[in-house]
């Protein structure tokens, strides 16, 4: 096979056959069919294998996430100093400012639904499986907010694709933190 050597790792399989005049005999790709996870329905094909997907899956933290050490520097280099991750307050907020009442929630585009969000894109396979989860998870941020300003508290939620623009972050941190507490 002239030319194979060139092509091992393309995605395909082999053809050599004389099918084609246009290509006067020589090798041609054939595409590979896409993996299919559940009953050949289009809407449920997943590039990966239950494994790999696994395994990914597997690699997605709750805490200490990229975005959330970003928020966490930012912060401490304005001086504002905060706990993390207090249990007892509903939602267990990603950073607390128990003096002033004020917490902040760094939320994940894809994870908390971030509607009009160019960053967020809705899964592919599986979709009843994700969209419960998904508004699950809005429907306890939501919960959470709520009974922290029933509590008394001050929210403010910081989603991932903000993080592109630190000075607005800033600022958007800034005037959180100086605002007095409303009263309720």
């Amino acid at each position: 096979m002239v030319g194979a050597e060139r092509f091992k790792g393309c995605a395909g399989l082999w053809d050599s056959g004389q099918s084609s005049s246009l290509l006067g005999g020589a090798l041609r790709i054939v595409p590979r069919p896409a993996r299919i996870r559940s009953m050949g329905h289009p809407s449920t094909m997943d590039k990966l294998t239950p494994a790999e997907r696994s395994e990914r899956m597997s690699r997605i933290r709750g805490r200490n996430t990229k975005p959330e050490l970003i928020v966490r520097k930012l912060v401490h280099s304005m001086g504002f100093r905060y706990r993390l991750h207090k249990r007892e307050l509903p939602g267990c907020p990603d950073l607390v400012f128990s003096a002033r009442r004020k917490v902040i929630f760094v939320h994940g585009c894809f994870w908390h639904l971030h509607e009009n969000c160019r960053q967020y894109r809705y899964p592919q396979s599986r979709l009843d499986f994700w969209d419960s989860k998904l508004q699950e998870n809005r429907r306890r941020d939501d919960a959470a907010q709520v009974a922290l300003k029933q509590m008394g508290w001050q929210c403010l939620v910081i989603w991932e694709c903000q993080l592109r623009n630190k000075e607005a972050l800033r600022e958007t941190i800034r005037e959180f933190m100086e605002r007095e507490h409303e009263s309720a």
